[in-house]
């Protein structure tokens, strides 16, 4: 009997020689954990924390068919007889451990980048304006929405000087450059 197919994580044995159970999907894993599929869609680290059992998993795979595929190959150097035994492929196997390792990769990424446009956010507008919705939830530093639109307006007003500066010294040195007389 040769083992199911999942594309995403190649030949699998089923547990105890028995028939095989569902294959379950990373989303089908946390709706059964009672997670929102939305928060696991959002959150790097939720994504993180769920790719690593898979991870670990797939080593393990890999390394057991390195162990089949090296012992096979033994077999066949010293000369000796082997049975018409299916061999996975072990490029298949690599394949999946290193997607599985590049998603995590990615997850981590997103996880920074959050991160540090967190630590940005606190750096440029380090206090909170209160939101109309919970009004009694008012922070004693959170500032008053006139001043934050103050605030705003004056970092649109340097964004702009910045834009400003940037293009006048893109005509200076477009100014200084020879035109070109024809194609080459």
């Amino acid at each position: 009997m040769a083992a199911p197919m999942n594309p995403a994580l190649g030949p699998q044995q089923p547990p105890g020689g028995g028939p095989p159970g569902p294959q379950l999907g990373p989303g089908a894993a946390q709706q059964q954990m009672g997670m929102p599929q939305q928060q696991q869609d959002f959150d790097p680290v939720q994504r993180y924390k769920m790719l690593i059992p898979q991870l670990k998993e797939s080593l393990q795979n890999l390394m057991k068919i390195a162990a089949l595929n090296l012992a096979q190959n033994t077999n066949i150097d010293n000369g000796q007889k082997i049975a018409d035994v299916p061999v996975q492929r072990f490029d298949k196997s690599l394949e999946e451990f290193y997607a599985l390792c590049d998603q995590l990769e990615l997850c981590l990424r997103l996880a920074y980048e959050c991160l540090s446009q967190s630590y940005d956010s606190a750096k440029h507008s380090p206090t909170l304006v209160p939101t109309a919705t919970k009004p009694d939830a008012v922070q004693t530093e959170s500032l008053p929405y006139t001043q934050y639109l103050s605030m705003i307006k004056s970092q649109i007003a340097c964004a702009k000087d910045i834009h400003n500066a940037l293009l006048e010294c893109s005509k200076k040195i477009m100014g200084k450059t020879p035109p070109t007389q024809g194609v080459l």
